[in-house]
């Protein structure tokens, strides 16, 4: 079953309403000045923190603002989400403080961590559901329990509640900068968080030049945009789980394909030198979608000297246990 409150394009007034309506659940989150980053690229380079959500990602914006729009009538029914990470987080979250049922499925395959955390942030309000080994198989057996039981599916990217949701962290970032940013960076994986910030900086801050990072394994949105049309790619590589999907929304590529002024591919060693570096010199534990907008600043050295660039750390969910894993690529 589908709720949709916003059926268009969310207008800067809608984004604000959004940003009211969250403002209890999500953290402002910090507008971090980067000293060390600042100093290499002779640029001044700010992180948009999100990885300190409660939910260690941006993902609660848009959960919590989709789910808290659904009728009283309609909550009885409960609600459905797909996810290995971040988004089961925040619906698992937004549904423990509405006290609104939720089913969550996820692969297999996920590992124990996001498992138990999805678990903690629901507490009874969640049942979670392991199905097959791919984020497909679990998306297509969400699917069939939302036709069977009629509840409510809360999609991870693709909807324009989400997308408004999404958008108040560019809306935040406007804010806490006294005057307007160059250059935004911005991970993407459906494209939900890039297409919040294209809206509100058309509206507030045309200037700004919004750039997309994704990992080079998975360049859905890049092959997107070279094809003028959504396109599936075949295979991809799922080591950056928080920004590689198949396929990027048809509603979100609508709203980058004129808002985003270019795109980057990261190469997984660089990425996880990035994640290192974060860590050493910030104190930083950041998931490698959380690393892949600070990852690109090199491909972008030599315009940026003496600019404001704002990189949006999307999320910290993150196994320590992983980082020899992440030293091995580094170094490879």
């Amino acid at each position: 079953m589908e709720f949709n409150k916003l059926t268009e394009v969310p207008s800067l007034h809608q984004i604000k309403q959004a940003a009211h309506q969250i403002k209890d659940i999500a953290l402002k989150s910090p507008l971090m000045y980067a000293p060390r980053l600042s100093e290499s690229f002779g640029a001044k380079i700010f992180l948009k923190r999100e990885d300190l959500q409660g939910v260690r990602s941006y993902k609660i914006r848009g959960a919590y603002h989709k789910i808290s729009n659904i009728p009283l009538e309609l909550r009885s029914k409960g609600v459905v989400a797909a996810s290995a990470g971040n988004h089961a987080q925040g619906v698992a979250l937004s549904c423990a403080m509405l006290d609104i049922q939720a089913f969550i499925f996820m692969p297999k395959t996920t590992p124990l961590q996001k498992v138990e955390a999805v678990r903690f942030h629901g507490k009874e309000k969640v049942r979670i559901k392991l199905v097959g080994n791919t984020y497909d198989e679990a998306f297509t057996a969400a699917q069939r329990f939302c036709q069977e039981n009629q509840a409510i599916f809360i999609p991870p990217f693709d909807d324009f509640d989400i997308i408004a949701g999404q958008a108040t962290v560019a809306l935040e970032i406007v804010d806490q900068l006294p005057a307007p940013a160059d250059y935004l960076l911005v991970a993407i994986g459906g494209g939900g968080l890039a297409a919040g910030a294209g809206l509100v900086l058309s509206a507030l801050s045309p200037q700004t030049k919004l750039i997309g990072v994704e990992p080079a394994l998975a360049p859905s949105m890049l092959e997107s945009l070279r094809a003028h049309q959504v396109v599936s790619l075949n295979s991809i590589d799922s080591f950056v789980d928080g920004a590689s999907v198949k396929r990027v929304g048809e509603k979100t590529f609508a709203i980058c394909e004129p808002s985003l002024d270019r795109m980057l591919v990261v190469e997984k060693n660089v990425l996880c030198q990035t994640m290192l570096d974060l860590y050493q010199f910030y104190g930083m534990i950041v998931e490698p979608a959380g690393a892949l907008s600070v990852a690109a600043l090199e491909q972008v050295r030599s315009e940026i000297v003496g600019k404001t660039v704002v990189c949006v750390i999307s999320g910290g969910n993150f196994d320590t246990k992983r980082l020899p894993e992440i030293k091995a690529l580094a170094d490879n």
